[in-house]
């Protein structure tokens, strides 16, 4: 009975959550795609260093061993992103030297190279980055509600509304950059979806494993902390370094001071 409350609890927390954050988000992305990517940025941002890294640290890890982590995800990131760029440059290299070779192949030369470029040239990069700190985020989620249920039942119930409330604010930010990584919304929320299930993952394991895996969260936490700030400061903030009129320009800081404002306010309703 446990097991299966668990693996309902994880499932509607991990999935539930990005659900709900694809509804509130996308009909406001339609609209306001520039604030969004300030809104993204605050909540990434604030999901590291306002839940994560303050939970990790109040545990009795090392903080030289979570600092040292904490260096070893940024440039861990950094290097992924250099590889994916170089193998999206590498294939548009290939790519411009095949439509070179069919210059004269008709008049629809010229929309089929552009077609190229824009698929390849002006993808974002970051979604691998969120990904990855999504399924490690999710999987520590896993072991937390696993450890409540395991503790009581009630109290199992309670930490997986958490999870799911304070996971909201925090996926419409995912779904933002992985939905500029791949173009399109439903790539976005399946990807997101995906690595929401990994928190079912760490629920299973968690209630095998509880004892061993417990010792282990803070580093998960700060883990998954590494790859949201290498996003935000990266990815979404040099988007947001624009020249803007005034009134844009407060338009931004409103928005990212919103993303901030609501992974705080909705993880301390949650604790």
């Amino acid at each position: 009975m446990t097991l299966i409350a668990i693996l309902v609890g994880t499932i509607a927390a991990g999935v539930g959550s990005v659900w709900l954050a694809a509804l509130l988000g996308f009909s406001v992305l339609a609209r306001y795609t520039q604030h969004m990517l300030s809104l993204a940025a605050g909540a990434l941002m604030a999901t590291a260093f306002m839940h994560l890294l303050p939970e990790a640290f109040e545990s009795e890890a090392g903080a030289h061993e979570l600092f040292a982590l904490l260096l070893a995800g940024l440039v861990f990131f950094f290097l992924l992103d250099k590889a994916e760029l170089w193998h999206h440059g590498h294939e548009h290299h290939q790519d411009h030297a095949h439509d070179h070779d069919h210059a004269t192949s008709g008049p629809d030369h010229g929309h089929h190279h552009s077609h190229h470029q824009h698929a390849r040239g002006e993808g974002r990069s970051g979604g691998w980055a969120v990904l990855a700190g999504d399924s490690v985020h999710a999987f520590g989620d896993g072991i937390l509600i696993a450890s409540a249920f395991m503790a009581d039942m009630r109290l199992g119930v309670v930490a997986a509304v958490a999870v799911l409330a304070h996971e909201v604010p925090h996926h419409i930010g995912d779904l933002v950059v992985l939905r500029q990584a791949s173009g399109t919304a439903r790539a976005a929320l399946w990807k997101v979806s995906m690595a929401g299930t990994v928190t079912a993952v760490g629920g299973l394991l968690g209630y095998f494993l509880l004892n061993r895996l417990a010792d282990y969260l803070p580093y998960f936490l700060v883990a998954a902390s590494s790859s949201f700030v290498y996003v935000a400061l990266a990815d979404l903030i040099p988007q947001l370094q624009k020249r803007l009129g005034l009134r844009e320009t407060a338009a931004q800081v409103a928005w990212l001071l919103t993303g901030i404002g609501m992974v705080t306010l909705v993880s301390r309703l949650a604790h």
